[in-house]
């Protein structure tokens, strides 16, 4: 009760939406700036105290910050995470701990994407706000040949289908290529009126990225690559990648 006091001095601004358990998850975390970022977060999402702890563990708040800039970061912490373009549902990197697949020595794309859609609600947690799921494996035939997309969301916020590609090893420069290639063909196919453009997103256990700096270079759609993995982060590794990061920004 002491540290709720020192925490939220003025107890008007405690939220009658969060209950007793999320804010005693909530003093956990020193850092008034990311406490106030879950907390605001806890609220818009409505999230349980479950969904509230594995956001914390997942380190959302540092991911999030070092995907964007330093003005992102303080926007963050005031606001919670805001969509208004491609970028701000980018996170680096994705974590899937939820798939069960570190358990296994071997696993192949399938069964990685059969995890994700067998886990959705996990997934959209960790996808974030706005995304909707459409279909897996999704079917595009061209010239008598059949091309498939790994998984396609439709993203109710920022109105575009969003294609998803999954790689279990590192991302190629060939991979830039083929998802350019199904987001030409979203936007002329599949897009209707009220669509924005469409949303390319790679995931792939690891990127080199000079390779990926050359492979983006002069591609017009709204092409991402970014890393997942299947463990969550360690924190002081990533702090510390947090805190360089907001150095470097200064």
């Amino acid at each position: 009760m002491r540290q709720l006091y020192l925490s939220y001095e003025n107890f008007a601004t405690l939220s009658q939406k969060l209950n007793w358990s999320h804010y005693v998850e909530l003093l956990k975390i020193e850092d008034s700036a990311e406490r106030a970022f879950y907390e605001k977060e806890c609220i818009s999402e409505n999230w349980g105290v479950r969904e509230l702890k594995r956001q914390m563990k997942s380190m959302l708040y540092h991911r999030l910050a070092l995907s964007g800039d330093k003005s992102e970061v303080l926007r963050l912490s005031r606001e919670g995470q805001v969509i208004e373009k491609p970028e701000d549902i980018i996170k680096e990197p994705y974590v899937l701990e939820f798939t069960g697949l570190p358990n296994l020595p071997v696993y192949k794309e399938g069964d990685l994407e059969e995890a994700l859609v067998n886990n959705l609600s996990q997934f959209f947690l960790e996808l974030g706000k706005g995304f909707t799921y459409v279909g897996r494996q999704q079917k595009i035939v061209i010239a008598g040949r059949t091309y498939k997309v790994d998984l396609v969301f439709y993203h109710r916020i920022l109105k575009c289908f969003v294609l998803v590609d999954l790689k279990i090893g590192e991302v190629q420069h060939e991979d830039i290529g083929q998802m350019n290639f199904y987001l030409n063909y979203y936007k002329e196919e599949m897009n209707t009126e009220g669509d924005s453009e469409p949303i390319g997103l790679i995931l792939g256990a690891y990127q080199d990225k000079l390779v990926m700096k050359y492979a983006l270079q002069n591609i017009t759609n709204q092409l991402f690559v970014s890393r997942y993995q299947l463990y969550l982060p360690d924190r002081e590794q990533l702090e510390a990648e947090f805190r360089r990061f907001m150095s470097d920004e200064e």
